[in-house]
């Protein structure tokens, strides 16, 4: 670890640990639980806390605790489905420490970065290491970033922990959790909310961009092709009959072989429109017809 132990102090400052109680009726209650811990970090002085959004999906009651010890209520205030973030207001929060958002498109391979997780109330975590990939990155969950930012420092605690520069300037969200130790951790990068921060403060999501068709599913690459792996309860491809198993070979009259592929054609329509699989069930090929629609309204 080579930062300064006065910005490691800083950082440690506004870095909070999030205890989130979930909506029973909430429909990621079924993988997500309806109790889950996560980490954030103040980046302004009115008290809005930078996280990820599958913390605070579905919250009913938040609990924010400071460095200090103190705990307050939280509000979910801003989601942003695309990118994976969200913020929360600390309600009654002035004057609290924030640290300076710095710009990920500036980080290069090498640069050394630190991590400061919660694994409770009261106990935070460092760990340090340096970038070790810049790219694209995509995940089973319909998601995907351009511009990932991993690095050889291990996730310390939950996820939602700021990643930081030297400098103490946040560069990154840590998405993945504690549970994925043994890998890279993966960051989302602060730019993302940079863009987007005056929207989201003001509408409580991204207004000005178009939205993306979702349809429920978590699909991995195998030897036969992009596999759907699980189905999300209700959701739209369960509605329509896809099932776990089906091997997609293509929507429409294109063909997809990877999962970003499959994605970049997915996200060519909009929520509400209908978007033909071609998948390979049981060794004949056969075509699916989805509804899509929009995951933030579904998981509103």
């Amino acid at each position: 670890m080579d930062a300064p132990i006065e910005v490691i102090r800083n950082v440690l400052a506004a870095t909070v640990n999030l205890h989130v109680r979930i909506r029973r009726d909430h429909p990621s209650v079924v993988i997500l639980g309806n109790e889950r811990m996560g980490s954030g970090v103040i980046v302004d002085r009115k008290g809005s806390v930078l996280t990820v959004n599958y913390v605070v999906l579905g919250a009913k009651v938040v609990t924010v605790t400071l460095s200090d010890g103190r705990q307050v209520p939280g509000e979910v205030v801003a989601k942003d489905f695309e990118s994976g973030l969200a913020v929360v207001k600390v309600q009654g929060g002035r004057s609290l420490p924030a640290l300076p958002l710095g710009s990920s498109s500036a980080v290069k391979l090498g640069h050394s970065v630190f991590i400061m997780g919660t694994i409770g109330p009261l106990e935070r975590r460092v760990s340090g290491g340096f970038v070790s990939y810049l790219g694209e990155f995509d995940a089973p969950w319909e998601y995907a970033l351009d511009r990932a930012i991993m690095t050889t420092a291990p996730n310390p605690g939950f996820g939602g922990a700021p990643l930081c520069d030297l400098s103490q300037r946040v560069i990154g969200i840590i998405s993945l959790n504690i549970g994925e130790l043994i890998r890279p951790s993966l960051a989302i990068p602060i730019d993302l909310y940079m863009l987007r921060q005056e929207e989201l403060l003001r509408f409580g999501t991204v207004v000005s961009r178009s939205k993306r068709a979702w349809v429920g599913f978590y699909v991995e690459p195998t030897e036969q092709g992009i596999e759907v792996a699980g189905l999300v309860p209700g959701g739209p491809a369960e509605a329509a009959g896809l099932l776990v198993g089906d091997v997609i070979r293509g929507i429409g009259y294109v063909g997809v072989e990877t999962r970003r592929e499959l994605y970049g054609e997915l996200w060519k329509k909009r929520p509400g429109e209908k978007v033909e699989f071609r998948i390979l069930r049981g060794g004949a090929l056969r075509n699916v017809e989805v509804i899509s629609g929009e995951r933030e309204a579904f998981y509103r």
